[in-house]
């Protein structure tokens, strides 16, 4: 695994837009900024960044911006300005030699998925997942805020589960309010058959536990290492099968992997179909642990809609309803990353080590 040199107190921040701009949202992007600023870090912008809509520029014009930010050699990481939906078109027009040549960190949450996924599992390059450019509006600012700054700078602490998440999500609101406690919903398969059904423990707070074939069991806990590899699940669907497509090879490489999904909006069965078919190509070989997080935009399911398919597809330990994703607060991963996850009694701890 190639880990770029991280920057460095008085070293240059490259900020582009390759999805959406953040015309929408300056005052908070300003904050944000300024934020970076206040670490020591230089900061430049590429021209589509302070772009309204849902694209910021022709995918082209989107795709050169980030070589150009590649091939400056004063910019020592790249962060993708904000989420979107439209970041899967700039993959033709990435320069991945100018990549290859100079490494550097790139980092974004949401819709950069479509970067960071294929720089890690295609070109063996770690990224970060868990935060843009403009992640850093909040004031003061949180921890989960904070240690994505420390593992920017280089230090890749141990994060531990927060105490209260986003549930209420009011967008009119300049910070989400962290109304709901957290609780890590952790399920341990029992047998060694995926189908039927397996049997399985858990000390989730799911409904209708009985319906699943579960036992609640306070005491159960899991010490899992692997490689660390994921992003939102919605943008990761829509690479399978593509040239950029090349996880099956990497996680065949790799002992052991853990996988973590963003699922931003997709209904049970749209993430059951979405795994399923990721089984089938060969994904899942040598995984130890799959994490998700909590998602963003449910509509009217419910947790147990979700673990009631999802049990049918893994005989490996799931982890629900973690600190990772679009719901805040979240954590910031490093995909590529030897990583070790412990969990119990609803809380856990994500540990990163870069070999």
């Amino acid at each position: 695994m190639i880990y770029p040199a991280f920057p460095n107190p008085g070293d240059t921040l490259g900020i582009t837009a390759p999805s959406a701009g953040v015309g929408h949202k300056i005052d908070s992007f300003n904050t944000s900024v300024q934020t970076l600023r206040e670490q020591g870090y230089s900061v430049v912008e590429t021209g589509s960044v302070r772009m309204e809509g849902v694209r910021s520029n022709y995918a082209d014009i989107r795709g050169e911006e980030f070589n150009e930010l590649l091939r400056d050699p004063d910019v020592k990481a790249i962060l993708a300005a904000s989420g979107g939906e439209f970041n899967i078109e700039v993959l033709p027009y990435i320069d991945w030699k100018a990549l290859k040549r100079h490494p550097k960190w790139i980092a974004g949450a949401s819709d950069p998925t479509n970067l960071l996924y294929v720089i890690t599992t295609k070109y063996n390059i770690a990224t970060m997942y868990g935060f843009n450019a403009g992640s850093f509006d909040w004031r003061p600012l949180h921890t989960f805020q904070r240690n994505a700054l420390a593992i920017l700078s280089g230090n890749v602490l141990r994060q531990d589960s927060f105490n209260m998440y986003d549930k209420i999500r009011d967008f009119t609101v300049d910070a989400p309010i962290l109304d709901e406690p957290v609780h890590w919903d952790l399920f341990l398969p029992v047998g060694r058959e995926v189908f039927p059904a397996l049997t399985w423990r858990t000390n989730s707070r799911l409904p209708e536990p009985d319906k699943l074939n579960m036992a609640y069991d306070e005491s159960i806990s899991i010490d899992i290492q692997g490689r660390l590899i994921g992003g939102c699940i919605d943008c990761i669907a829509k690479l399978i099968g593509t040239p950029y497509d090349e996880a099956p090879d990497f996680v065949g490489r790799q002992r052991d992997v853990i996988w973590y999904f963003d699922v931003f909006e997709m209904s049970p069965e749209e993430l059951y179909r979405t795994l399923l078919q990721m089984k089938y190509c060969g994904y899942f070989v040598n995984t130890r642990a799959v994490v998700f997080g909590r998602v963003m935009f449910p509509d009217d399911a419910t947790d147990y809609n979700y673990i009631e398919l999802l049990r049918r597809i893994f005989n490996v330990p799931i982890l629900w309803n973690t600190d990772i994703g679009h719901v805040k607060p979240c954590m910031t991963l490093i995909n590529g990353s030897l990583t070790r996850i412990r969990s119990s009694g609803g809380k856990g701890s994500i540990e990163m080590k870069l070999d």
